[in-house]
């Protein structure tokens, strides 16, 4: 029985890791990607994300287990890794902090073999000078960042040399869904036939899907940016602080040649992703937060970057299959770390119509009448 024909629409991080994990398995799936190759427009441009394992919850551990295990494959033997672990420091007071507090999130790290520390705010501050801490911080070495962009070439090179193809710059206009499968229609007046269709358009997922049953996806425009550092030896961090101090948690990794980057979490403001401002926001809030807790950083250096988020009112992600449509969307601005594992749970779904994603994922499971009453309440401090 020959393998099923797999489309996938959308070509960043999410889509190219899910033909990855395809042509690993033998099928020869075909990406169309909206824009060129390189482009800024998404989600999954720039050098650098977090590589981020503070979490308490299964289904998240799992992901992140299976994602270590893609990344560690994906790397080239004779160049440099897609993750540099230089650590993640994690600190603040929040109890919903990767589904726990500092203190069940160390539990749940140790007990998968994951390196965590508990360490006093004296400690962590002697480690890591440009930083300030009050309370107990919690370190994991066995985190840092990705490469994201290097990520992005590395997974492409693999798909094609897999017998995949990625076609850039094809934007695909609908899907016309069948019994047996599904028509992908290309604004080129082209159509790409297939059993199934992957769909992970990030902030296009909602105008490509508009019938189909999902939570609520909101598309907003975040401004991180990069700092000059005056002081070496820079991890990657979450910080949850006093909401009514800053606008929300606080992510940050060093990125060579740029800085560290600093961002709050999933403030930014509801775009459309056709018409997006560039705009950056809350950069005076953000220079006070550097002033105040990263003293190795210069607060008059930002260099503001522009990217996307596409959130679900909860924060989990959407991993499912509804008939011949595999959908993989609101990553809600802490989903890049896990893409090897969620292209690989995307491309169970396409090959095998019983697979089912973790429970938590799953578009049955949630209540969309209840998302939506939730959505205009505060998004949950979850570290990028």
């Amino acid at each position: 029985m020959s393998e099923p024909r797999v489309a996938v629409v959308g070509g960043g991080v999410m889509g190219l890791a899910t033909a990855w994990a395809l042509v690993r398995r033998g099928a020869r799936p075909v990406v169309l990607e909206r824009f060129g190759r390189g482009h800024h427009e998404g989600a999954s441009h720039g050098a650098t994300r977090n590589f981020n394992n503070a979490y308490a919850q299964e289904h998240y551990l799992d992901l992140l287990v299976r994602a270590r295990e893609g990344w560690d494959a994906l790397s080239d033997p004779d160049g440099e890794q897609l993750l540099r672990l230089h650590g993640l420091v994690t600190h603040g007071t929040s109890n919903d902090l990767g589904g726990g507090d500092l203190s069940s999130v160390h539990a749940a790290l140790t007990a998968r073999g994951i390196p965590a520390d508990l360490l006093d705010g004296v400690e962590a501050a002697r480690r890591w000078p440009g930083m300030r801490f009050e309370e107990t911080v919690l370190f994991s070495p066995d985190a840092g960042v990705v490469r994201a962009a290097a990520a992005i070439e590395r997974l492409e090179a693999l798909v094609v040399a897999g017998g995949g193809s990625v076609r850039w710059a094809e934007p695909v206009e609908r899907i016309e869904r069948r019994d047996d499968g599904a028509t992908v229609h290309l604004r080129s007046g082209e159509t790409v036939d297939a059993d199934v269709v992957v769909v992970t358009a990030g902030a296009w997922t909602r105008p490509l899907l508009g019938d189909v049953r999902l939570p609520r996806l909101t598309v907003t425009e975040e401004s991180p940016a990069h700092f000059r550092p005056t002081t070496a030896g820079w991890p990657s961090f979450n910080h949850v602080v006093d909401p009514d101090t800053y606008p929300a948690a606080i992510y940050g990794m060093p990125t060579p040649g740029e800085g560290v980057k600093v961002g709050f979490h999933g403030v930014g403001p509801e775009v459309d992703p056709d018409a997006r401002p560039h705009r950056p926001t809350l950069q005076a809030e953000l220079a006070a937060y550097v002033r105040e807790w990263l003293p190795g950083l210069d607060p008059t250096t930002a260099e503001p970057i522009s990217c996307t988020y596409t959130s679900t009112p909860d924060g989990a992600f959407v991993l499912d299959r509804i008939g011949s449509l595999v959908v993989g969307a609101g990553f809600s601005g802490h989903g890049f770390k896990f893409a090897p594992g969620i292209g690989a749970v995307l491309a169970d779904l396409a090959l095998d119509a019983g697979a089912l994603a973790a429970e938590p994922f799953r578009v049955a499971r949630r209540s969309v009448a209840g998302e939506l009453a939730r959505a205009d309440e505060a998004r949950a401090d979850e570290p990028s």
